[in-house]
């Protein structure tokens, strides 16, 4: 098989209590036979970990935050491909999906290529619209309200009973047993994501997820099911099992069939005691998790990358039930003349 060298540039490289997908999809791409890659890592934060981890990215670039937004995206992106000579991109934040998939056609007349949802499927399945998705869709959502005030609170809670789930528009979600708890969680989330906040009915029941990759024409390339062993005070899965469920996976299919969708995805869902799936979130890019479907036998980073550039990707049929992964602390010692440089000239 030839291999065949490609310049990636990855964000997401913020491998810390809440980690970002960047170094997992870097590690599904380090492992593929199909390619030689040249990692770029594009990074919002001088302590992204994966800066530093020079034996998987072996160059980093600052880009400005989303709130800067896309045309100052776009002319770091020109500086970059300028002296890295880009063959693809991989964004992995949901905050900077929006200006990607805005500058997507600029992106590819540069001859850089990403493999995004389009801006119809990105928006629809927005926290904030899923109840509307879960109609057009027939699929099952919990009953959800946005909220853009502490008065549009107020109200929204007199139609809920406790405990409810208040959630970012991006990230974190905490459980609000009580009208008090609520407002502050809203303070704190308004505060650290913007408007709306997302108020939704609290399902009882084991949470699990699945991860998956749709071509843009409606066909499912790769599709894992896991069910999270171990969750953080953020609700982050810090360890997971991969599991049969056909259930799951034809959920999947029905939706990726469907919308057609494009790109990577995360369905978060919870199974209730009478076996009912509820689809909790659906995120528009590949999970921090990824790396267990790549142990599990589906490289889903691989094929992306295969999509992206054309190539020809066959379906995976199958992966290894019960793999598990099991996240780690470990502590990186760095000279503080890489962190200089890094905040000095906006590289390393």
């Amino acid at each position: 098989m030839e291999c065949r060298k490609i310049n990636v540039g990855i964000t997401g490289l913020n491998n810390i209590d809440s980690p970002g997908p960047g170094m997992p999809v870097i590690r599904g791409i380090k492992e593929s036979p199909c390619f030689d890659a040249r990692i770029i890592g594009l990074a919002y934060d001088h302590l992204e970990p994966g800066i530093y981890m020079k034996e998987w990215v072996d160059k980093t670039y600052m880009i400005p935050y989303p709130s800067k937004g896309k045309d100052a995206l776009f002319e770091r992106i020109k500086e970059i491909h300028a002296r890295e000579k880009l063959d693809l991109i991989i964004p992995n934040f949901d905050a900077e999906l929006f200006s990607f998939i805005k500058l997507e056609s600029q992106i590819d007349q540069l001859g850089i290529k990403t493999f995004l949802p389009t801006l119809e499927q990105f928006e629809e399945r927005h926290k904030s619209n899923l109840p509307g998705y879960g109609k057009k869709y027939g699929v099952d959502v919990p009953k959800s309200e946005e909220a853009f005030s502490l008065n549009d609170l107020s109200n929204i809670l007199r139609s809920f009973q406790f405990p409810v789930m208040v959630k970012g528009k991006y990230y974190d979600a905490y459980k609000a047993y009580s009208p008090e708890q609520a407002q502050a969680y809203f303070i704190k989330l308004s505060a650290k994501w913007g408007y709306p906040v997302i108020v939704q009915e609290f399902v009882d029941g084991t949470e699990v997820n699945v991860i998956a990759l749709g071509d843009g024409k409606g066909n499912v390339i790769s599709a894992v099911a896991m069910r999270k062993q171990y969750i953080t005070d953020k609700g982050k899965a810090w360890g997971g099992v991969t599991i049969s469920d056909v259930s799951m996976l034809e959920l999947t299919h029905k939706i990726i069939s469907q919308t057609k969708w494009r790109g990577g995805m995360e369905l978060e869902l919870i199974r209730t005691t009478d076996n009912k799936l509820y689809i909790l979130e659906i995120n528009p890019r590949i999970p921090a998790w990824v790396y267990l479907a790549v142990g599990a036998g589906q490289n889903l980073p691989e094929a992306l990358v295969k999509l992206a550039l054309g190539m020809e990707v066959k379906p995976y049929t199958s992966y290894e039930i019960g793999k598990m992964f099991i996240r780690y602390s470990w502590d990186m010692i760095v000279d503080i003349d890489m962190f200089s440089k890094l905040v000095t000239s906006g590289e390393l």
